[in-house]
This record gives structure tokens, sequence and C-alpha cells, in this order.
């Protein structure tokens, strides 16, 4: 079993629905973490949308990285640009960034925030299955 930790500004949405998504879709190949830069609560909006995905988060809390210190990962993404620039290293035998707009600056209406939290989760849940599930990480690392 694999372990990857997946680090965010504000553990609250991005980084929280790429470790629901990563356990739900090939957890009997990795474990995942999350973590924040600067823990908040987890987006209203996220859990909505994940919800209607079948994912319950309301149970989730958000975590600072602090938790993690000392801990070794064999994969750690960053999944904001934020995130890598102020985040401590976190040793991992493969480290890379993945950027995704933050769902705390969506701005319109309340249907019109769903609708791009939506498409956001879906976007994460597509770069889950095709990076890790389907063993396409962006270097060489044998994984299952």
């Amino acid at each position: 079993m694999k372990t990857v930790l997946f680090i965010c500004t504000h553990n609250s949405a991005r980084s929280q629905m790429a470790e629901a998504f990563l356990n739900k879709l090939c957890g009997d190949h990795y474990e995942a973490k999350s973590a924040g830069v600067t823990p908040t609560q987890i987006n209203p909006y996220v859990l909505r949308a994940m919800a209607e995905v079948g994912i319950d988060l309301s149970k989730n809390r958000t975590k600072s990285i602090l938790e993690f210190k000392g801990k070794t990962f064999d994969v750690v993404v960053t999944v904001c640009d934020l995130a890598r620039e102020a985040c401590p290293f976190f040793p991992g035998i493969l480290e890379f960034n993945k950027s995704f707009p933050d769902p705390a600056e969506f701005k319109g209406s309340d249907e019109e925030i769903m609708a791009k939290v939506r498409a956001e989760r879906d976007d994460i849940q597509s770069w889950v299955n095709e990076t890790f599930c389907k063993n396409n990480l962006p270097q060489q690392l044998s994984l299952p």
C-alpha cells in the first residue's frame, strides 16, 4: 500500500476531494491523507457536491500539515500553487504539483457556484483516476 499526501492552502476543498476520491477509487493500492498550510473548515459547497456522488465529508475535519511533520509519504502532491510555495518540505519518493482553482474564490449565485464546484469535483475525480488508478504519475515510479 502506497501513501499519498495531498496538500492545499486550507484543506477545505481540493485536497479533501482528492483524498476522498483516491481512497474510494483505488484504496486497495493507496492510502490518501490531506492537509493544509493554514487549515480552516470544509467548504459547504464541497460538502454538497461530494454528497451528490455518494461521498460524505461531513465528519471530516481540516488538518494542518504540522500533523504530518516527520512522516514520509510515497507521493506528496500540492493541489494549488500557493501551497507549493508556502509548504515546508515533505519527503516523498515522488513530489509534484497539480493546480486546481480555489472554490473559495468562485463568485456568482448559489447555483452558479455549485456548478463550478461540481465541475472542479469532476475534474479532480478524473485526474485522480487517470493519474493514480491508471498509474500515469508524472515520473517513473513503480506504484501499483
